[in-house]
């Protein structure tokens, strides 16, 4: 079974799944969010789940650089609470601290246009979420 990574935010969802092996994390896409319709969300991230029949999902936890968590990770605890009761998924939280600053370094360096960039930062996030927990949880 494969894993699914998310990187939550209020205006979007980067989204990654993992190989079926659980070595390397691809992006799939980014999802917008609609505030007056989050069951929206919910359903596109079931059919993903359900297309990649995944078993694990990864939500990156936004703390503050003391450890603390603040409004963006109760925002993300709260959404991972709603996304497990409509889903049979397990789901595993990780420190996601300047995975997006991380993202945007890879994404300068490789030339990528400030436009291109605004439209796979919160994927490309969810990858290095994701990746970090892969390497962690190698076997």
């Amino acid at each position: 079974m494969k894993v699914l990574g998310l990187d939550v935010g209020s205006k979007t969802i980067g989204v990654a799944v993992s190989d079926a092996l659980g070595w390397t994390a691809q992006g799939v896409e980014t999802i917008r969010r609609d505030e007056r319709d989050l069951e929206k969300d919910f359903a596109r991230l079931k059919e993903i789940m359900l297309e990649h029949e995944i078993s694990t999902v990864v939500v990156g936890m936004p703390k503050n650089m003391n450890g603390t968590i603040g409004p963006s990770g109760e925002m993300c605890q709260e959404f991972a609470s709603q996304l497990q009761e409509r889903a049979d998924v397990k789901i595993e939280f990780v420190d996601e601290r300047l995975t997006t600053v991380a993202a945007e370094r890879m994404l300068v360096s490789a030339d990528v246009s400030r436009k291109k960039r605004k439209k796979v930062i919160d994927k490309m996030a969810a990858v290095l979420i994701l990746q970090g927990y892969l390497d962690r949880n190698q076997k």
